[in-house]
């Protein structure tokens, strides 16, 4: 069972839609229980970064979220459900985030010719062999919505960069824990390989601590 963390940050349906139709076994809760025990966990999410912690917050999900990190059950973050895993967002200055992986959110620069939110469809690179990206080659497309990347503080978790007037690091893992600033659920074919790479992870590889 894979639940998705519901939250009031939008995009949950869209990602159930491509579950269910990859055939996985879905459900969208809050329930702590129901997140504890799941094979498998996604936090989803558009939105305010300082909006979205105070939510998670107010439905008591910070803790749970960091216990299904450490506990080695496999984590997904899809765009804003990437940024809060880690430390603060230039969004919302003061705000901290989860701080379950190092880095920091910034604002996409203003350059000319760039549009900022950053919409659309973007070539990845892909880095230190991530498991998500398994039987996907280099320079495939995946659809972004967003005005703030991040910047690992280690690039050694970083599994796939884009360009956008600036590097983003646009998919990370560690252990267990796996997130994207891009959108698989809105990525064509690529993404759903994407999902499906994830549904089908082991558990049992060792938290993040």
């Amino acid at each position: 069972m894979i639940t998705i963390i519901d939250y009031d940050a939008g995009n949950m349906k869209s990602v159930e839609k491509a579950l269910l139709h990859l055939g996985e076994d879905v459900r969208v809760s809050r329930r702590p229980q129901d997140i504890l025990q799941a094979d498998k966990v996604i936090l989803p999410g558009v939105g305010n970064f300082g909006s979205a912690m105070d939510k998670l917050k107010e439905y008591g999900l910070t803790e749970i979220i960091r216990q299904v990190c450490e506990g080695g059950t496999p984590f997904l973050g899809i765009c804003l459900g990437l940024q809060l895993l880690f430390e603060e967002s230039e969004e919302c200055p003061g705000v901290k985030g989860l701080g379950i992986l190092p880095g920091k959110i910034l604002r996409i620069p203003k350059a000319p010719g760039l549009k900022i939110p950053h919409m659309g469809w973007n070539s990845l690179r892909l880095a230190n062999d991530g498991r998500l990206f398994q039987g996907i080659s280099q320079g495939g497309y995946v659809y972004f919505v967003h005005s703030y990347y991040l910047k690992a503080a280690d690039e050694r978790i970083v599994t796939a960069t884009a360009d956008y007037g600036v590097n983003i690091h646009a998919s990370v893992e560690k252990g267990n824990v796996f997130a994207c600033q891009f959108h698989p659920e809105k990525s064509g074919d690529l993404g759903l390989r994407i999902l499906e790479n994830f549904a089908g992870l082991l558990n049992g590889r060792e938290g993040v601590r």
